[in-house]
């Protein structure tokens, strides 16, 4: 399944270079205009990013977010600072359908398993960033991949297996806005070892051939962001290329 991907700031479509806020390009259309485009195309699911309140909760863009969440005929997922179950709460009032857990899923497994207790495993996903060092370990930096939180996902995916995650959105962090192709190797590893969560790639994704190599792998979405706003494909393409469409 393709997952169109759309980065906010101030209620403005944006993309960061790996997650650098200052290396930003801003769209010129709405988020409201590219939302109702990918849908005509064909899209299911959609992901958004809240850049302002992953920098300060506080600044969740409510207003914006509240009018993309609530569209009918798509599953819509939401991250963006996430930092206690207040902001799940909230996310989940205000119409969406799954709430995206990045660093916060790092540093405290323990609580977001209570989540997925209480909220259902089809209401969370997992923001997973890795890093891979030269000897091939599987690292999970957090907060804009600025500091090292010491966990490999081997340990992490452990503990959550133990709570029945079902949804893993898995960035290999080298990968991000370079439009160079995804991490075939690493979804083939981890679709193998893991094959009850559902596994949603993301980075890289510049071309659709980048997208067919990823069938094989067992992959069940592609998260498409850079290249569907700048044009390297378009969403029907995209769709039309992947197994049962």
């Amino acid at each position: 399944m393709m997952i169109p991907a759309i980065d906010l700031i101030d209620g403005q479509v944006v993309r960061l270079f790996q997650g650098d806020y200052q290396q930003k390009t801003q769209y010129q259309y709405t988020p409201e205009e590219r939302q109702q485009a990918y849908f005509n195309a064909g899209a299911k699911v959609m992901h958004f990013v809240d850049l302002d309140g992953a920098k300060d909760s506080a600044k969740r863009q409510l207003a914006t977010l509240k009018s993309l969440v609530n569209f009918e005929g798509m599953v819509i997922q939401v991250g963006g600072g996430v930092r206690c179950e207040d902001d799940v709460e909230q996310l989940l009032a205000l119409g969406a359908d799954r709430v995206v857990i990045g660093s916060l899923a790092i540093k405290e497994p323990e609580l977001v398993s209570q989540w997925l207790a209480k909220f259902g495993s089809d209401k969370i996903v997992l923001a997973l960033d890795l890093k891979i060092d030269a000897q091939g370990n599987k690292t999970l930096p957090t907060h804009g991949w600025i500091e090292d939180s010491g966990v490999v996902l081997e340990s992490l995916l452990a503990q959550y297996q133990n709570a029945g995650i079902k949804h893993v959105l898995c960035t290999d962090i080298s990968k991000d806005g370079t439009l160079s192709g995804s991490n075939v190797q690493l979804y083939s590893e981890l679709c193998e070892s893991y094959p009850d969560i559902e596994w949603q790639a993301s980075g890289g994704i510049g071309s659709i051939d980048d997208i067919k190599a990823l069938i094989p792998t067992g992959v069940s979405g592609v998260i498409l962001g850079k290249s569907l706003l700048e044009g390297k494909f378009t969403l029907k393409e995209a769709i039309s290329c992947w197994p049962n469409a």
